[in-house]
């Protein structure tokens, strides 16, 4: 099934600016960073300092400084996101009531407080750490903003794939501001979230398969079909446990982590498996589910491997 071009300008130039129903609280503000996103990329973010060699000589208050600007760079490019995807996200039953779908914050009033955030934590985390670590974080923010959300979401169905290294920049971040460089540990730490975020979000997209059809967004499910997507879904789930356990035969991280990385990544195999052959939504919603303790679980692993 293919999404018109046509189809998909209709959904931008809808209405895009309701009248604010009420003044925008601190709690809508908070929603706009998209905080349920952000507690995954401040803890894969933690862990990536915590292993990172030299972190004991790291003073703490630098440390969560890090961490701070790591999640606020995050929450500034989901609140670019909602800024940009106001127009589906009034159409999608998922995503209909954040705060600007609601008019409880005006779009211009989101960006300016999105590019903000983004400038203050890049800068601040450069002046705390190091350039190297405030680039990688600018270079994510970007990726996910415009590389992700404005140039790949509505034009391909590969946008969660290529969109995927954005999320998995987060570990990355947390190790180089530790580092000051980009080591072979932290390329591995990236390679897993890359390759968990298809399966993660095709599982939500066999659940709302009808919210996206209504916005027009070619998702895998919506252009190549739910069983095509499922053997994709497997297939990335295979490449994910191999990656995931590159660290242990590698001497990156020890036995606790080995055992785990086995167990869990297997639990998710057998997942992706029942999700091929349960064409019902239940099978799916459980993978998505256990998707997000996977990773919470696998990434609680290397950080008490390392001690």
């Amino acid at each position: 099934m293919s999404i018109q071009t046509s189809e998909i300008t209709d959904v931008q130039t809808a209405t895009l600016t309701p009248a604010l129903d009420n003044e925008a609280s601190v709690r809508d503000y908070w929603q706009l960073l998209k905080p349920r996103v952000m507690s995954l990329v401040v803890f894969s973010g933690f862990v990536g300092l915590w292993i990172a060699p030299g972190r004991e000589d790291m003073h703490p208050v630098l440390a969560a400084i890090a961490i701070l600007c790591l999640a606020v760079g995050a929450g500034a490019s989901g609140a670019i996101n909602m800024w940009y995807d106001r127009d589906i996200d009034r159409v999608m039953k998922r995503t209909k009531n954040r705060p600007i779908p609601l008019g409880r914050i005006l779009p211009e009033d989101a960006l300016g407080f999105a590019l903000v955030l983004s400038v203050l934590s890049i800068t601040v985390l450069a002046l705390a750490t190091n350039y190297m670590a405030a680039g990688v974080l600018a270079f994510a923010s970007f990726f996910y903003a415009v590389i992700y959300t404005m140039l790949l979401k509505r034009s391909t169905a590969q946008n969660i794939v290529i969109g995927g290294a954005a999320g998995a920049f987060p570990p990355v971040v947390g190790w180089v501001s530790v580092t000051g460089q980009i080591d072979p540990m932290a390329f591995w730490l990236f390679m897993i979230i890359f390759l968990w975020t298809p399966p993660h979000f095709w599982a939500l997209a066999l659940v709302s398969n009808e919210d996206y059809k209504k916005a027009k967004i070619p998702m895998m499910p919506l252009v190549a079909g739910d069983q095509s997507t499922r053997i994709q879904m497997l297939i990335y789930t295979v490449v994910l446990l191999a990656a995931s356990l590159v660290p242990w035969f590698m001497g990156y991280a020890g036995m606790i982590y080995g055992v785990s990385a086995a167990v869990l990544g297997g639990l998710f195999l057998l997942s992706a498996v029942k999700v091929l052959l349960d064409k019902s939504d239940k099978a799916a919603k459980l993978m998505f589910g256990y998707s997000i303790l996977y990773l919470f679980l696998l990434f609680f692993a290397l950080m008490v491997d390392h001690g």
